[in-house]
């Protein structure tokens, strides 16, 4: 058992009493009532507006797909092969240390062809030919932009709006400020799937709580063995036995929490009791026996394999139908620094049927109506090759980071479906019309789950932080 703190008062002062005015109290009194419900009292009076979306499902590309293949059709650079990317273009803007001693930037054009799909007549690649046909269904964002050039701060800016680690990510916010519609779910559900290209690590931080209290960090769902660990209960321990010994452990922490009022205490027990409903709804949520044979094949080949990216997209609906506020999927393998030819081709594969399959799954029950779909990457790829011997034509050669100009697209929930946003110059090398930034695209989705992203805040060593820091403006071209 532990000890009083040995200066309460102090305590009390560094905790800033509970961080949110005395909130975690009111939390407490929902967790040791057994129930975390969708009424529960929340931080902060939300949502601020009527949201169009419910919830939303993060498809995460991480290490950054090529633009040139997939969303920003680029014809007039099949003339210009092989010579020098102008200076002009470039304008001395940064290079990573993987192409800075270049002495040439051969512009490399996509081999691929690109079609103008669905009656909104949008370009996409035709390595996605799933996905064109549910070009009405998307918003294709052709100009985000970023200020980080290599992975990891990219990576770490699109989940938490900083490229610094430490920040609370984009799913915690959404969980802290509007809770769960299911409580033996959590609220904040993260799924990783592995493609068959050059993979970068993923820091567990991208969907971590930050300085937020804990109970609304994401909870990764495991691709293999149990989706939890310690899912199924010992052997010679019953479901009784299990649920006394909680009772026991909660009253521990409760006699903690009375004595020295730590938030993380209140996590902790909400931790528990939510691992222990999970034993029940977990297994229920990730057996595919109940759906029709049908609506399984349309995800593709993958999909009764665990852990791929097409089984994730198919757990990703049956979650946004029992009402999780926020799943996000990572797929890792975009990082096409060599062999982009063949890596592209491999990972566009990978993805297009499962997600064009989510898209039209989500639709046919009504789902997509009240969520919010968002697939892209940390950056996009630069127009000039990397590798190889030098030659455009050598298999070996590849693209560079970019993060002057990338695609990203949304669907669903509020979205202008059919329309691109956004123009970049001749090269796919700066922005040339509505530029939008990393700060904007999470006001929007802020704006769209009913969030006023200035007013969403926390205080946190004297200071009020927020996802969007001290920037970000809605996109109204985005907005139906």
């Amino acid at each position: 058992m532990s000890q009083p703190h040995p200066d309460p008062e102090l305590h009390l002062k560094r905790r800033a009493f509970l961080t949110a005015g005395g909130m975690g109290l009111l939390g407490l009194s929902g967790l040791l009532s057994g129930s975390l419900s969708a009424d529960e009292p929340r931080p902060t009076d939300l949502p601020h507006r009527p949201a169009k979306a419910k919830r939303i499902i993060y498809l995460f590309m991480a290490g950054a797909p090529s633009q040139y293949e997939t969303f920003d059709y680029k014809p007039g650079l099949a003339a210009l092969a092989g010579t020098d990317l102008p200076e002009s273009v470039r304008k001395g803007q940064r290079l990573t240390g993987m192409t800075s001693g270049q002495k040439t930037f051969p512009i490399m054009p996509s081999k691929y062809g690109f079609t103008r799909c669905g009656k909104s007549g949008q370009w996409i690649g035709d390595l996605l030919p799933h996905l064109q046909k549910r070009a009405d269904d998307l918003c294709i964002i052709k100009s985000m932009h970023t200020e980080a050039i290599n992975h990891d701060p990219a990576v770490t800016m699109l989940q938490s709006g900083s490229q610094i680690a430490g920040r609370p990510s984009i799913g915690s916010w959404l969980s802290y400020g509007l809770g769960s519609e299911n409580r033996n779910l959590p609220d904040y559900t993260v799924l990783m799937s592995t493609g068959p290209g050059h993979s970068q690590p993923l820091a567990e931080r991208n969907w971590g709580a930050g300085f937020l209290p804990a109970q609304y960090q994401g909870v990764r769902l495991q691709g293999s063995g149990d989706p939890v660990p310690y899912l199924h209960d010992p052997a010679g321990l019953d479901a009784t036995t299990r649920r006394d010994l909680l009772n026991d452990l909660g009253s521990l922490n409760r006699q903690a929490f009375d004595r020295i009022l730590d938030p993380d205490i209140t996590a902790r027990i909400a931790q528990y009791e939510l691992a222990f409903r999970m034993q029940t709804s977990v297994p229920e949520l990730v057996d595919f026996s109940n759906e029709p044979s049908e609506v399984v094949d349309s995800y593709g080949p993958d999909v009764r394999t665990p852990g791929t990216f097409a089984a994730n997209c198919l757990l990703a609906r049956r979650l946004a139908e029992r009402g999780v506020r926020t799943i996000q999927l990572f797929h890792r393998g975009w990082d096409a620094h060599f062999k982009l030819n063949e890596q592209i081709d491999t990972m566009c594969h990978s993805i297009d049927q499962p997600t064009a399959a989510l898209l039209q799954d989500l639709k046919q029950r009504g789902l997509l109506e009240d969520t919010l779909v968002v697939w892209g990457g940390e950056f996009g790829r630069t127009v000039y090759g990397q590798g190889g011997n030098g030659k455009i034509d050598d298999p070996g050669m590849g693209r560079d980071h970019h993060p002057r100009c990338f695609p990203m697209w949304m669907a669903g929930a509020g979205v202008a479906g059919g329309t691109t946003v956004g123009e970049t110059d001749d090269f796919s090398y700066n922005i040339t019309a509505d530029p939008i930034h990393v700060h904007d695209l999470h006001a929007t989705i802020m704006h769209l789950m009913g969030i006023d992203h200035e007013r969403l805040t926390y205080s946190f060593q004297g200071r009020r932080f927020r996802l969007t820091d001290v920037a970000g403006i809605i996109q109204k071209k985005v907005l139906a």
